[in-house]
């Protein structure tokens, strides 16, 4: 029976690839841009090895005291990723992406981690990835540090292969991204670049 199954399906997660991330947005990342043009690159030359492509967004209502006038940037951070705003749009370097599967997190709470999030129909990503049969994730997106970092941890909790592609991710600073990267290893996470694929 062993022999039969069939190899589990893989999910490319790209996360939080909004402009309020990259240059010129309200928390915007030095190499977000490039890294969205990276990450649509990358999308369009391999779908064929995804079985799922899911976006995150930040999607912030009013997440309460996760926006701050006078931010610490570690638990509270300026308005960002605001509902009706361009910014909170994904970037426009994704406008051929085609996800199966969009998901939006933090309406009225900080929310760093994908599955947090829901789809229109109010799916958690957990969820959703389980429906699909899905037992491996590639993640990329937008920070490494914060975002990236918690959605990798998650899907790793949730008993997931996880795989970070570091050329199409960027930390917030370097040492944020060592830092998470070291995190993220520790926690079985693969780290490999998506040209060593």
């Amino acid at each position: 029976m062993s022999e039969q199954r069939t190899q589990g399906r893989r999910a490319l997660l790209v996360v939080d690839v909004q402009p309020t991330f990259c240059e010129g947005g309200a928390l915007g990342v030095a190499g977000g841009n490039a890294v969205a043009e990276g990450v649509a690159r990358y999308a369009a030359e391999h779908r064929d090895r995804y079985d799922l492509v899911v976006t995150t967004q930040d999607w912030h209502v009013d997440p309460g005291e996760h926006f701050s006038d006078t931010p610490d940037y570690v638990d509270t951070w300026p308005p960002h990723a605001v509902v009706g705003t361009p910014e909170a749009d994904l970037h426009p370097a994704l406008a051929d992406l085609r996800p199966d599967v969009s998901v939006k997190k933090g309406e009225y709470a900080a929310a760093y981690s994908g599955f947090e999030g829901h789809d229109h129909d109010g799916r958690a990503l957990g969820a959703i990835l389980r429906d699909a049969g899905v037992t491996e994730v590639d993640v990329v997106g937008i920070a490494e540090s914060h975002c990236v970092r918690a959605t990798t941890l998650d899907a790793l909790g949730f008993g997931m292969r996880a795989r970070v592609l570091t050329d199409l991710t960027v930390p917030v600073t370097p040492e944020q991204g060592e830092a998470a990267r070291a995190a993220m290893a520790e926690a079985g996470a693969e780290l490999v670049a998506s040209t060593d694929l």
